[in-house]
């Protein structure tokens, strides 16, 4: 259905007509949603507030739809949000399509904290502290998503880590013992067992990427962001590992080597 047009020669606005709730127990936020997308793209809103449960179940059956908000245009019924976003060109979105945001989102915060936090206590973003901080805050941060649903992450886990296949466990404590070794490394305290801690299942997750995904080249998703997220297990996750491994190395050699 094409997009009604601004009238060139009166300048008016084109009008839409919105039907959403607004009760006392509920304001639906697609609602406001496509109010905000059609005053975005220029239409007028002739909104109409559906205040009650009764005055909603009329309105749908009068116009024999199921759901809530509708918004018409030219005397046509357009639909609900998703309906409004396809009326106006927007692609559709796979809800189970891969992505990276979730990850990508999770080190872009920790590298932010890890600059700011060097800011603060030396004076400058770059810092050697800093790098510390950034893998720190990343595992913590990681770690709290895995927690959100521990039984979720593990069944995840369980499909490609070769640890936690022997003992079964191991996908249960994980997330504890990342969320433990990065507290350790944000505080610097006792890195002789944060540092070790971090190498472990840094190595063991690195190991276990690289053969589910490189040598048996099998399609999974990672559970490095919990168990309901559409990362694809990859470099990405190798990346982590790794990240992991390596810092619990620096770290060892600067306790013990370097002192």
């Amino acid at each position: 259905m094409p997009c009604e047009r601004m009238n060139e020669t009166t300048n008016n606005p084109p009008t839409a007509v919105l039907y959403r709730m607004w009760t006392p127990d509920h304001l639906c936020p697609f609602g406001l949603k496509s109010k905000a997308l059609l005053e975005r793209k220029g239409y007028r809103v002739e909104d109409h507030l559906l205040r009650s449960r009764a005055e909603t179940d009329a309105f749908q059956a009068k116009h024999d739809v199921e759901t809530t908000p509708q918004t018409f245009i030219g005397g046509e019924r357009v639909g609900g949000y998703d309906d409004l976003k396809r009326f106006f060109g927007a692609p559709e979105k796979d809800e189970d399509a891969p992505t990276y945001a979730p990850v990508l989102a999770v080190f872009a915060m920790a590298a932010l904290m890890a600059l700011a936090a060097s800011r603060f206590v030396y004076g400058s973003f770059l810092s050697e502290r800093a790098i510390v901080w950034f893998v720190a805050f990343s595992m913590c941060m990681l770690a709290t998503l895995k927690l959100r649903d521990l039984s979720g992450f593990s069944n995840r886990f369980l499909g490609y880590d070769l640890l936690a296949r022997r003992w079964v466990r191991y996908g249960y404590l994980y997330p504890f013992g990342e969320a433990f070794a990065g507290i350790l490394m944000v505080a610097g305290a006792l890195t002789w067992l944060s540092a070790p801690v971090a190498l472990f299942i840094g190595t063991v997750g690195a190991v276990s990427v690289f053969k589910a995904v490189y040598i048996d080249k099998r399609e999974l998703k990672c559970a490095c962001v919990g168990g309901d997220s559409n990362v694809p297990l990859g470099f990405v996750s190798l990346t982590e590992n790794l990240m992991m491994m390596i810092m619990g190395i620096w770290m060892l050699i600067r306790v013990y080597l370097i002192g």
